[in-house]
């Protein structure tokens, strides 16, 4: 009698137990879905009818690379992945597994396929964070079939993934999710009385979920992170009541996603880099803002923004040049972020200055000749003589000081005979670079003359 009712209470507080440490796993966690059905966002790559989706459905899933940022869903997909197929599922994470159990994995994949028992689907999270060895260890095991992969990772696999691995992979790409997407999310896990806050009383204001959307940056993990802490910072018994000041409170400030090392930092430059050029003043500030405050290293901008300055700009505004430089001293001294008004200015200086690639395009086409000419030989007429013998072989024999001359210009030869008469630097009808064009004209016509 006594041990049934222990029995009958131990079940029972099994139950409970089971249901506290659900309850206690984040709401991100909670809220993960389990099918394709309540998946929300990437219509392009899992909507219905596409290929990823027929795909699972009719369990013949090849190797893929799922690449997307934090939080757009790549290891919730691998997931229901893994409730769907009828092939044997082994989830690795790139981080915190080596080589050995790789192999014990694969060793147990061969088996498995050997006694035709299932197929073996291998899920490594955070690929790129395996080196080249470490991919190649696998590379013959989907090569012949013996697993299926798939990869997640937030870095370009272009670059991250080896060539060979990604020539037998088709690669999906997840973007960020959009605000539709993440207002569904949020309102799914205040409805949700299973595993959400539904069986809470919360009252949310627009505004308040509008922040939190916006806030979130495409991240549904960061989404609920917030609801959640939203939620316990403003609960009172079993209600609670979100207003923008409690989101406002929980956030405190956006952490920008950045990797200086990753793709993201080559994106942003990009666009800094173009917008300059493109003579938008606003989107650079945005950009460099944006760069700033994700942490970037202001002396990367201050060269790149030195480079611009003669790159896309030149003789169009000599004074460009010496504004840029001016910037990296003032970084150099001043440091950040008392510095960060300095690179503004000179940013929008450059993107307000009148453009011209006139060097870059003189340096490739010397560069080239150099390159197929190779090494020529300085004309003698061009070579001091500071010994009599070269006086005597015919260094600097026939030159003549340009000082000597109207206009302080003379014409004589220059270039090797070989590239006598080739023009590099051609002056734009842009900003300065009209007078120098205008005078190099006056020049060659008094050589004609």
């Amino acid at each position: 009698m006594s041990s049934r009712n222990f029995n009958g209470q131990k079940g029972l507080f099994d139950k409970r137990l089971n249901i506290e440490l659900e309850s206690s796993a984040p709401l991100a966690e909670r809220m993960r879905p389990d099918k394709l059905e309540d998946f929300v966002g990437q219509e392009e790559v899992i909507g219905l009818g596409s290929p990823l989706r027929r795909a699972i459905e009719e369990d013949r899933l090849v190797s893929i690379i799922l690449w997307g940022p934090p939080g757009s869903g790549k290891t919730t997909l691998a997931r229901i992945i893994a409730r769907m197929t009828r092939s044997h599922f082994v989830s690795f994470s790139a981080v915190v597994s080596g080589i050995p159990v790789l192999k014990k994995v694969i060793k147990e994949a061969i088996d498995r396929r050997k006694y035709n028992l299932q197929r073996t689907i291998l899920f490594v999270d955070e690929i790129h964070r395996f080196n080249k060895t470490q991919q190649d260890a696998f590379l013959p095991y989907v090569e012949n079939g013996t697993i299926i992969l798939i990869g997640a990772t937030t870095e370009n696999p272009s670059f991250e993934v080896n060539s060979p691995l990604l020539s037998r992979s088709t690669v999906y790409v997840l973007k960020p999710l959009s605000r539709d997407d993440l207002k569904k999310i949020i309102e799914r896990a205040l409805r949700d009385k299973q595993k959400g806050l539904g069986r809470y009383k919360i009252k949310i204001e627009p505004q308040a979920l509008d922040y939190m959307v916006d806030m979130a940056g495409g991240d549904a993990r960061v989404a609920l992170n917030i609801l959640e802490l939203s939620f316990f910072n403003a609960r009172k018994g079993n209600s609670a009541h979100i207003t923008s000041s409690v989101v406002a409170r929980v956030i405190q400030k956006r952490v920008l996603r950045y990797d200086k090392a990753g793709e993201e930092h080559y994106n942003l430059i990009s666009a800094f880099h173009k917008s300059m050029r493109d003579s938008d003043p606003d989107a650079c500030v945005y950009w460099l803002v944006r760069m700033l405050e994700a942490g970037e290293d202001p002396l990367y901008i201050a060269r790149r923004m030195v480079r611009f300055a003669s790159e896309d700009i030149g003789n169009a505004d000599p004074g460009a040049l010496q504004i840029a430089v001016a910037a990296m001293q003032a970084v150099q001294f001043l440091g950040m972020p008392e510095a960060n008004l300095a690179l503004c200015q000179a940013a929008t200086y450059l993107a307000c200055a009148p453009k011209s690639n006139t060097l870059y395009r003189a340096y490739l086409k010397a560069k080239e000749d150099i390159e197929k000419t190779g090494s020529l030989p300085v004309p003698l007429i061009m070579r001091n003589a500071p010994t009599p013998l070269m006086e005597k072989i015919g260094y600097g024999r026939g030159y003549r000081y340009a000082h000597d001359f109207p206009e302080g210009y003379v014409k004589q030869q220059h270039l090797p005979p070989e590239l006598e008469g080739r023009v590099y630097y051609e002056p734009t009808e842009h900003g300065y670079e009209k007078h120098i064009k205008r005078r190099m004209e006056k020049l060659r016509k008094m050589d004609k003359d």
